[in-house]
């Protein structure tokens, strides 16, 4: 492993890796991350078809990885459910197991991989000085894709860590029959769960709860039990579904607070930049998006043809253009379904007015990107 490289990326989930399958065409490019592949991620595993095209230019198949093509969404709410609406590009079922493992091998053969974690970053005369638990390596630029929360983000003094955040997220695999088109959305009391079928047959339950809810209850599976199935769709599924794995994955004191695309000189990409509500079903398509967005301005920054100001800039203007909108109504969305009263007029008139619900999703989703 070489010590200087033109781009070092801390942290290889959807976002870093594709930033590194890209910027490692032209440049010397090293990915540091503490965990082995492949492995499960905290994640609803639904992924927008906006990204298809551009995957597909950097040698990723969606095609290849999943037959499972969602196109319908679904919601409930108790015992009240909303018929399917389609969705504006349709998504595919795949789990972050298989599609994280994927970009590894192809990020693999054009990138380094340091299996360490970095535990903090310093910029001088130019250049960053990366310090991780075993090494110092030194980068002209550096990348942090380190997900919803991390060490770095308290070292960086990024104001959204100092807030506690009430969010929880639980995820498990099941065994269980559910048609392959589908994604559901099913609301219960201090929070939503999503389902979806994955490439290998399994279906993805990962859901967000209000800890103040949760906290209720002595564990997950009396939280299930006592919470979930109030909702008739949740209370049909763990009735009949089976579940592959001991435990299931759980993240705490995941926070929707704003944050910046850049801090310090530093490119933020994926959940390190901004994190879309669960219910939008969108994060993994605006992570891989935006390390394409990154990659094009630090490869012109790379090139002398703009300053790193420049760069920083033009970045995090077109982040925002890109994602500020979606992330709003991200917001207005979860409030509307956290809210009793107004999840009941918002039924009422879904139920009148079927054609309002694909106008809603769209406003979270993106347009095909181009490679």
């Amino acid at each position: 492993m070489k010590k200087n490289y033109d781009v070092i990326i801390a942290g290889g989930g959807l976002a870093g890796l594709v930033a590194a399958i890209e910027l490692s065409q032209n440049f010397n490019v090293l990915i540091i991350d503490p965990d082995t592949y492949p492995r499960h991620k905290m994640c609803g595993e639904y992924l927008s078809m906006e990204v298809s095209l551009y995957l597909k230019s950097l040698g990723i198949d969606l095609n290849q990885l999943s037959d499972i093509h969602i196109d319908k969404f679904k919601f409930t709410r108790g015992s009240r459910s909303i018929k399917a609406a389609t969705l504006p590009l349709g998504g595919i079922g795949v789990s972050r197991f298989s599609l994280d493992h994927c970009l590894y091998k192809e990020a693999m053969k054009r990138a380094d991989f340091l299996h360490d974690r970095v535990t903090d970053v310093h910029f001088s005369n130019l250049e960053f000085q990366v310090i991780t638990s075993t090494d110092e390596l030194i980068a002209k630029q550096v990348i942090i894709a380190t997900g919803k929360r991390s060490l770095l983000d308290k070292k960086l003094k990024r104001p959204f860590i100092e807030k506690k955040s009430p969010w929880l997220a639980i995820k498990m695999h099941y065994q269980f029959k559910m048609p392959n088109d589908l994604v559901e959305l099913h609301a219960f009391d201090g929070g939503y769960a999503g389902l979806s079928k994955l490439e290998n047959g399994h279906v993805n339950l990962c859901y967000l709860v209000n800890y103040s809810s949760f906290k209720k209850y002595k564990d997950i599976d009396s939280f299930n039990e006592k919470v979930l199935t109030k909702n008739k769709s949740l209370n049909k599924f763990l009735k009949d579904a089976v579940p592959l794995w001991e435990k299931p994955i759980t993240i705490s004191q995941i926070s929707f607070e704003q944050k910046e695309p850049t801090e310090k000189s530093l490119i933020m990409i994926g959940d390190t930049a901004g994190l879309i509500h669960p219910l939008c079903g969108n994060g993994m398509a605006m992570a891989i998006h935006s390390a394409k967005i990154a990659s094009h301005y630090i490869t012109q920054y790379l090139n002398n043809y703009i300053t790193r100001d420049q760069m920083l800039i033009e970045y995090s203007k077109e982040w925002r253009k890109t994602f500020s909108s979606r992330l709003r109504h991200g917001r207005w969305l979860q409030r509307i379904l956290l809210h009793k009263k107004i999840t009941i007029i918002a039924y009422w008139l879904l139920e009148r007015l079927p054609f309002l619900l694909p106008i809603i999703i769209k406003k979270t989703h993106g347009k095909q990107i181009q490679p």
